[in-house]
C-alpha cells in the first residue's frame, strides 16, 4: 500500500511539465506535497510558486545576471545556481524527484538524486539520451526506480507491467507525424518558424515542439527506450498515429499487442508516476477529459517517410553507434534548433548541420560524465561554427 502523501523535489517547476505537475499536486493536495523547488529564469512565476506551495528549499538556475539578481531581490531565501539545483534534488525529505528540467541542466542533479537514494521520476530527456548508460547503472547499483514521464514512455511502462522482458517481441512507439506529416518536400525548403511551432496535437515549448517537427523527439524517445526497457534498437519501430490517441504498444511473442490509449494529456503520465503502483480518480481533475471511443470514430496508422524527418535516421544511428555519439546528437540539435528558432538557418539546414558535426566526431567508448558534457559542447561550438562558415 502507497504512504501518502508523496513529498516531492521539482527540478523545472516554470516550465511545461514542471507547471502540469503543480496541477496535480493542486487537484490531490491529500497525495503530494512539495518540499523543494527549482527553475530557471521565470522568477515571476517562481514566486507565485513559491507562495502557493511554501516548499521548504527553493532554487533558482538564474541563467542570466539579470535574471539572477531578480532572483536574489524577490525571493531572498533562493540558493541560486547549480549547487542549488543539486540540493533541491538531494533534499533529506523528498521521496520522488521530478527531473523536468530541459537540456544538459538535468543530468548532474539526476545523478545526485539517484546517490542520494529517490525515486526519479523522469522527463529531461537529454538525461537518458547522452548518459543512459551512467544512469541506469547507477540507478541499478542502489536499488532506484526511474519513472517515465512522457506519453508513449508511460504507455509502454503500463504496458510492460506484470509482463517478463524476454516475452517482448516489439516495442511500437506512436509519432503524430507533427505538423508536416504531409507537407510536400518541395515545401519544407521554405518552412517558417510558426509552422513549425503550430503542432496538430500536442501544446509543448519551442524546443521540443522544433524537435516533434523534424521527429527528431521521436527518435531520442527511441533511445531512451533502449535504456528505460533494456529493449535492443532492432526491437523497436516506430509508426505514425496522427490522432495522438494510441500512445504506444507492446507486442508480445504470442503475437498478442497491449496498447495504452487516452486523449492527449501529459497530466496522465505525470499521475501515473507520481503516484506509482496506485492511479488517482481523474474525475477530480479538470484536466483529463474522458476518451469516447464513438466520438473518436476511426484511428489511422502510418509508415515512417524517412525522407521526409531526416533527423529521425541520423538520432537512432547515433544511438546505436553509443559512446559519445548520442551526446554529440544531442549538443548539435540544441544548437540547430536555437539558430533555426532565432531565424538564422532554414528549417532543413537543422539535419545538415547535425550530420555533419556527427561525421566530424571521434567517439569516446563508455564517457564518464566529464567526456559526455564535453562531447556536447564541443558539438554545439562544432554546429555554431558550421554555420558562420555558411552565414
Amino acid at each position: 500500500m502507497t504512504t501518502f502523501p508523496k513529498r516531492i523535489a521539482l527540478l523545472g517547476s516554470t516550465g511545461s511539465i514542471g507547471r502540469q505537475t503543480l496541477d496535480v499536486v493542486r487537484r490531490f493536495p491529500e497525495h503530494f506535497r512539495v518540499v523543494a523547488i527549482a527553475a530557471r529564469s521565470n522568477v515571476d512565476l517562481l514566486v507565485q510558486q513559491v507562495q502557493e506551495f511554501q516548499p521548504d528549499l527553493v532554487t533558482c538556475f538564474a541563467d542570466t545576471p539579470e535574471v539572477e539578481a531578480k532572483a536574489r531581490a524577490l525571493l531572498p531565501q533562493a540558493l541560486i545556481g547549480e549547487q542549488g539545483l543539486l540540493a533541491v534534488a538531494t533534499h533529506g525529505d523528498a521521496d520522488i524527484v521530478v527531473a523536468a528540467t530541459s537540456g544538459l541542466v538535468g543530468l548532474m542533479p539526476t545523478l545526485a538524486a539517484i546517490g542520494a537514494g529517490k525515486t526519479i521520476a523522469l522527463a529531461n530527456k537529454e538525461t537518458l539520451v547522452m548518459a543512459g548508460h551512467l544512469v541506469t547503472q547507477a540507478a541499478q547499483r542502489v536499488g532506484v526506480p526511474i519513472y517515465p514521464i512522457d506519453s508513449e514512455h508511460s504507455a509502454i511502462w503500463q504496458c510492460l507491467r506484470g509482463e517478463e522482458t524476454n516475452s517482448i517481441h516489439r516495442l511500437l512507439l506512436t509519432a503524430s507525424g507533427g505538423p508536416f506529416r504531409s507537407t510536400p518536400l518541395e515545401e519544407l525548403k521554405s518552412v517558417t518558424v510558426k509552422q513549425a511551432l503550430a503542432h496538430p496535437t500536442w501544446s509543448m515549448g519551442p524546443k521540443i515542439t522544433i524537435d516533434s517537427a523534424t521527429l527528431m523527439n521521436k527518435a531520442l524517445e527511441v533511445i531512451e527506450s533502449h535504456w528505460l526497457f533494456g529493449v535492443p534498437y532492432e526491437k523497436m519501430e516506430v509508426v505514425v498515429h496522427p490522432e495522438s490517441i494510441i500512445h504506444s504498444m507492446v507486442e508480445f511473442i504470442d503475437g498478442s499487442v497491449k496498447m495504452q490509449a487516452s486523449l492527449p494529456s501529459m497530466h496522465l503520465p505525470i499521475m501515473n508516476a507520481l503516484a506509482y503502483p496506485e492511479r488517482l480518480d481523474a474525475a477530480q481533475t479538470d484536466f483529463i477529459r474522458e476518451l469516447r471511443w464513438a466520438d473518436v470514430a476511426s484511428l489511422h496508422f502510418e509508415s515512417l517517410d524517412l525522407e521526409r524527418f531526416p533527423c529521425f535516421h541520423l538520432a537512432v544511428e547515433a544511438g546505436k553507434r553509443g559512446g559519445t555519439y548520442p551526446c554529440v546528437l544531442v549538443g548539435a540539435d540544441e544548437e540547430a534548433v536555437e539558430l533555426f528558432l532565432a531565424g538564422k538557418i532554414s528549417y532543413l539546414e537543422i539535419a545538415q548541420l547535425i550530420e555533419a558535426a556527427l561525421e566530424r566526431h571521434q567517439s569516446i567508448e563508455q564517457p564518464n560524465v566529464a567526456a559526455t558534457l564535453d562531447a556536447c559542447s564541443w558539438a554545439r561550438r562544432t554546429v555554431r561554427e558550421l554555420w558562420k562558415k555558411r552565414a
